[in-house]
């Protein structure tokens, strides 16, 4: 740009206009300035909290796949695991707030965590700009395929007769504490039994040792299909497509309830809004796509989007109903 002192126009104005015109002259060009600032100029790194081939890592790498082939954006995933996804956002909260570390929270390390762990390296809700939520995903309560439980209330009736063991993939995973909002809501009480991960949890509910068992859908559907375990009711709001014949929960006669298990993109807090929303608007034309869509009904997902400022009010509700629902079930991780 020529510079303003060797501009015709400029030469004949008195020194003090000139300053006086400057500072509007800078105003009108900060905006010009920000809209060509184009982003991304370098290679964005997407933390993922948990490991790979995870239900996370997939839903990750099959949305900014698709971010990424739209834009020619560079989108490097990082997997970082452990203390049940706390370690890897952690990263994302303490990392430079300028949209070039991003991270993929959920239900777990952004509502449930925060009340369960005594100590958090991080605030849920202070120390991250909400970007989008991206896809949810229920759990389905399943019992053996030979077992009396025909449905919910079978099993209710059950519970209430003698005591029964509810199997987990561990304390305070959202199958866990599905299953203590149901109890809370149906008037029992079961034998917690947490296993270190769902596929041994899913081979005790098999083999006898347990009676029931809250799992997400990628873990029970092949069982399912295969006709070793009965599928008797879905925690979303609406039916899951994928188990068409199978009542919600709500539906089962404890009408409002819900507990779904939500993926979500976050930055690290004071991201600057135009980069927020860059990154809002292409996972909602990711989100989509028909082929998107297909995929995650296939796992037994829906895609949300929405606006940012829709994900940052579902985010603090959110932290707030599971925070009083961890509290409700007295788990605890040290």
């Amino acid at each position: 740009m020529t510079p303003i002192a060797r501009h015709p126009a400029t030469r004949r104005v008195p020194h003090l206009a000139l300053a006086l015109l400057l500072p509007a002259t800078l105003a009108l060009a900060a905006p010009l300035a920000t809209a060509a600032d184009a982003y991304p100029s370098q290679p964005i790194r997407l933390v993922v909290p948990f490991p790979p081939a995870g239900g996370t890592d997939v839903l990750s790498r099959l949305v900014f796949n698709k971010v990424g082939m739209a834009t020619k954006w560079t989108v490097v995933v990082e997997n970082r695991a452990g203390a049940g996804g706390n370690i890897g956002l952690d990263l994302v909260a303490k990392a430079k707030p300028d949209g070039y570390t991003l991270g993929m929270g959920q239900t777990a390390n952004l509502a449930i965590n925060p009340t369960l762990y005594p100590k958090m390296p991080y605030n849920a809700v202070k120390d991250f700009t909400p970007v989008a939520l991206v896809a949810a995903q229920p759990v389905v309560l399943i019992v053996r395929a030979d077992s009396p439980f025909k449905n919910v209330a079978d099993l209710v009736a059950a519970a209430k007769a003698k005591q029964l063991s509810m199997a987990s993939a561990g304390t305070g995973t959202v199958g866990h504490l599905a299953g203590e909002m149901f109890q809370r809501k149906a008037g029992i009480k079961a034998l917690h039994v947490p296993y270190k991960g769902a596929s041994p949890a899913l081979n005790d509910l098999m083999g006898g040792q347990t009676d029931f068992y809250f799992a997400t859908p990628p873990i029970a559907m092949p069982m399912i299909k295969a006709g070793k375990l009965r599928a008797i009711a879905v925690t979303s709001a609406k039916r899951l497509p994928l188990l068409a014949n199978v009542p919600t929960v709500a539906e089962s006669g404890y009408a409002g309830f819900q507990a779904e298990d939500w993926k979500a993109l976050v930055a690290p807090a004071n991201t600057p809004p135009d980069v927020v929303a860059r990154l809002n608007a292409e996972v909602n034309k990711a989100l989509a796509q028909p082929d998107t869509i297909a995929k995650l009904k296939e796992e037994g997902s829906e895609p949300r989007g929405g606006s940012a400022k829709d994900f940052e009010s579902f985010l603090k509700t959110e932290n707030t109903r599971w925070g009083e629902i961890v509290r409700q079930s007295g788990a605890r991780v040290e």
